[in-house]
């Protein structure tokens, strides 16, 4: 069996990506309202998804739509994105706890793609600082 196919087959994987799902109508809802901000704004759709490919975190980038839209130096903008977005420094020392055997490519890599609500649903079952099995196949099937 291959690696991937045997990650898709975990329970701890497979009940991280069912427990996103109780998240997902808020996801939704959050997602249309950045994106109905972005057409607002006057964002064409290749900026719009641009934007959102660039731009982590929809709270980053709602603060950043009137600063460009105003014409804001970018240095504001930036700064503007990085003040919203240091919560996730903090999330990263929550984390260390739980990803810091592995790699740092493997690190970064799954740094990016968490979310708040991925803390959320992982402290549920996790709330010590303790590393156990199934932690990590629990946070990427929550990612996936």
């Amino acid at each position: 069996m291959t690696p991937l196919r045997a990650l898709l087959h975990d329970s701890h994987f497979r009940r991280g990506a069912r427990d996103m799902l109780d998240f997902a109508p808020g996801i939704a809802a959050w997602a249309l309202v950045t994106g109905v901000a972005m057409a607002k704004s006057g964002l064409s759709l290749p900026l719009a998804v641009l934007m959102s490919l660039t731009v982590y975190a929809g709270s980053a980038q709602l603060a950043s739509l009137p600063l460009l839209a105003s014409g804001a130096p970018m240095w504001v903008i930036w700064a503007a994105a990085f003040c919203v977005n240091l919560r996730f420094v903090i999330f990263s020392a929550q984390w260390r706890a739980h990803l810091g055997h592995l790699p740092r490519a493997r690190r970064l890599a799954i740094g990016y793609l968490l979310a708040d609500l991925n803390l959320i649903a992982f402290q549920r079952d996790w709330p010590g600082a303790r590393r156990e099995r199934g932690q990590v196949p629990y946070i990427l099937g929550a990612i996936a």
